[in-house]
């Protein structure tokens, strides 16, 4: 059933305009970064470390969240016109699969943008004249960036399930981002959804995590896809439904 769902999933995408999106918002974040760089190399002098410093930023504490609300806002889309949620709900599928198969699709999303977000930021430095080898960190960052975006995404997908306007839970996940820099700067990023992502992809410091940080790291994320899950799956299951 699951599978059937996920197919569901993709053929509404396949002849959608989010693939535009997804290309676009990582292609300008490493533009800004990568120029940014390049104007300032006298400054930013550890080469592969100073260009994440510069597209990490704009991508994994602006770009990247708010990537990942518009997929999961768009992934209900459907289900809020034309009273479709009514025809779901008396479909013969669990709720379970509904909400998880979004989950999933989303994640193979980003597994997607932050391949392409690795092949700009490679492109950028050696058109930037970097000749070094790449960070040792770099799988590392993309890995717990990707994980810290199922997170945040269970979290949009919850949002925009409850939500029928399309803009208010981007709105509301840009907002996050701000509490979520907060959170770290207060030195409590392993704690919030969107920290975790600053965290976890090293925006901010690329100082390695201790073996300890990186367990806290995965069992923070592994909680809340979990807990809001599980909340949003039964929210469907009780809730009667307003279409």
């Amino acid at each position: 059933m699951l599978r059937h769902c996920i197919s569901a999933e993709w053929m509404k995408l396949r002849h959608s305009y989010i693939w535009i999106i997804l290309m676009i918002l990582p292609v300008i974040s490493v533009l800004i970064g990568s120029a940014n760089f390049y104007m300032n190399q006298g400054v930013l002098t550890k080469e592969w470390y100073s260009l994440w410093s510069q597209v990490g930023l704009f991508y994994g504490e602006f770009f990247f969240p708010v990537l990942i609300a518009i997929c999961c806002a768009y992934m209900w889309r459907l289900e809020h016109h034309n009273k479709n949620w009514n025809m779901i709900m008396t479909a013969p599928v669990s709720t379970n699969s509904i909400f998880l198969s979004k989950l999933i699709v989303v994640g193979i999303l980003m597994i997607f943008v932050q391949i392409i977000f690795f092949i700009l930021y490679f492109l950028g430095g050696k058109l930037a004249g970097i000749t070094g080898g790449l960070p040792g960190e770099l799988l590392g960052w993309l890995l717990r960036g990707w994980i810290a975006a199922l997170t945040i995404g269970a979290l949009q997908l919850a949002l925009s399930m409850r939500i029928r306007s399309f803009a208010a839970p981007i709105g509301i996940g840009l907002c996050a981002v701000f509490i979520g820099l907060g959170m770290y700067v207060i030195h409590l990023g392993l704690f919030f959804p969107h920290s975790l992502l600053t965290t976890g992809m090293g925006v901010l410091s690329q100082t390695s995590l201790s073996s300890g940080e990186n367990l806290l790291f995965i069992i923070m994320n592994l909680l809340y896809i979990v807990v809001i899950s599980t909340g949003a799956i039964y929210r469907m299951r009780k809730s009667d439904v307003v279409a």
